[in-house]
């Protein structure tokens, strides 16, 4: 317990200090209030769930630890989501120092509310499946999750990133920002569809599932 909780703490922090890096030294200041927004909205109720996980549901914040994808295509999906997520912060500060683009606040505040809806569906499916991984597997005993959230759309952990992913640049007080981010819905159908061959391949009941649960990503739309 106290090495997981150790290397959840380290991930936290180092996660914060590459933030800061990539959000206020391209700004150019630290007085930079989307930026201090986005960093209270994600790291809050990051270290809420993440106290929460280690108490209640330690094995589950482990495998959320881990994140060596097995799968090839899964690989070339995280290392283009590894590009787009700095590309993205960067040139939102970089909006943000020279006054390329203005969002109003209603928009800001839009979008602040969206990805708070995006975490609390997170959370959600979190406590929905014990299974729930950063990687694209099937564990010893996992059984097909057909309640709640999976009873709408068979990925709904993907559908809570859209909330969350997608406004970010918005809530960062950036249109340009918006560009790299605009990427992410096509990575999501890639992964998908690899992670469904392998569910379909290795877990027992998956077909039934699929044919039960039509909506992949988007309730009621795809």
């Amino acid at each position: 317990m106290v090495k997981l909780l150790f290397e959840a703490l380290a991930k936290f922090l180092v996660g914060l200090l590459l933030l800061v890096f990539l959000l206020f030294l391209p700004a150019g200041t630290i007085f930079y209030p989307h930026a201090w927004l986005f960093m209270v909205l994600l790291f809050l109720p990051m270290l809420c769930l993440g106290l929460i996980l280690f108490i209640k549901a330690p094995g589950l914040l482990q495998k959320r630890l881990q994140n060596k994808e097995k799968q090839k295509a899964q690989r070339s999906v995280v290392a283009l989501s590894g590009l787009m997520f700095p590309v993205g912060f960067v040139l939102s500060a970089l909006d943000f120092r020279f006054g390329w683009s203005s969002v109003p606040v209603w928009l800001t505040v839009f979008a602040s509310i969206l990805f708070l809806i995006g975490y609390g569906i997170y959370a959600e499916v979190m406590r929905e499946n014990a299974y729930l991984s950063r990687t694209v597997e099937v564990q010893e005993n996992q059984t097909v999750i057909t309640t709640g959230l999976y009873g709408v759309v068979r990925h709904p952990m993907y559908f809570a990133t859209l909330l969350m992913f997608l406004p970010l640049p918005l809530i960062l007080g950036s249109f340009f920002g918006l560009i790299p981010f605009a990427l992410y819905p096509a990575l999501l159908v890639v992964r998908i569809a690899n992670e469904e061959r392998v569910l379909l391949a290795q877990l027992d009941g998956y077909d039934a599932y699929k044919e039960k649960v039509t909506h992949k990503l988007i309730p009621f739309v795809w």
